[in-house]
């Protein structure tokens, strides 16, 4: 049976065999017994590569960082993580470089600042382990929002806008391509900040489902 570390778009854990390009971090999820008791714990959340020298690291362990799943980064992004600085060195530095340039006046960010910005766009002040109806979402026009930005369409679902198409998440990788809107506005699941980092140089590494 599946273990409940695979995550949404929306950050929430779900029990399901997929397991995608990377793996990620937020902190210890799990109580006594292995089963997941809280959503996050702390202000770090990183997407980790899925093989790391020799580390191994167990998938439930109380009081060590729990490993969660993604599909890729546009799944990771929308959930409010961004690369680690450790594993993922070269996504992390082109991460931190694309948001340094953006904000006016910034020396290079630390890891830190990035964190705490992150941190101020996740999520309102609800509580569980489910917090979808939680997070922060924002509003952006089509014609300004680049590649690999999640966003909602009628329905509620997550779509990740790339090249020409807009693509439903799935667990399995990235469905119904359709033309992608170039006018009026749009609710935006991605974070101020990752569409910042999109928008300036930061190439997401996506599902190869996205190119079909």
């Amino acid at each position: 049976m599946p273990r409940r570390n695979r995550v949404d778009p929306w950050g929430d854990l779900h029990a399901v065999d997929e397991r995608g390009l990377f793996t990620g971090n937020r902190g210890c999820l799990v109580s006594d017994d292995g089963d997941v008791a809280r959503h996050h714990r702390g202000n770090l959340w990183i997407t980790c590569v899925t093989q790391f020298r020799d580390w191994r690291f167990p998938l439930a362990a109380p009081n060590r960082w729990t490993p969660i799943f993604f599909l890729d980064d546009a799944v990771a992004l929308a959930a409010a993580h961004r690369p680690c600085g450790l594993c993922r060195r070269s996504a992390y530095e082109s991460y931190r470089d694309a948001v340094t340039a953006a904000t006016p006046g910034a020396d290079r960010l630390g890891a830190g600042e990035l964190n705490r910005m992150l941190g101020a766009e996740r999520l309102n002040r609800g509580r569980g382990i489910d917090r979808a109806a939680d997070r922060k979402l924002w509003t952006a026009d089509h014609a300004d929002l680049p590649d690999g930005s999640v966003v909602l369409d009628a329905t509620g679902a997550p779509c990740l806008l790339v090249e020409d198409r807009t693509m439903t998440f799935t667990f399995g990788g990235w469905s119904d391509p359709r033309p992608r809107l170039r006018r009026g506005s749009v609710q935006v699941l991605t974070p101020p900040t990752s569409v910042v980092a999109l928008a300036h140089g930061f190439g997401p590494e996506l599902h190869p489902t996205a190119a079909a």
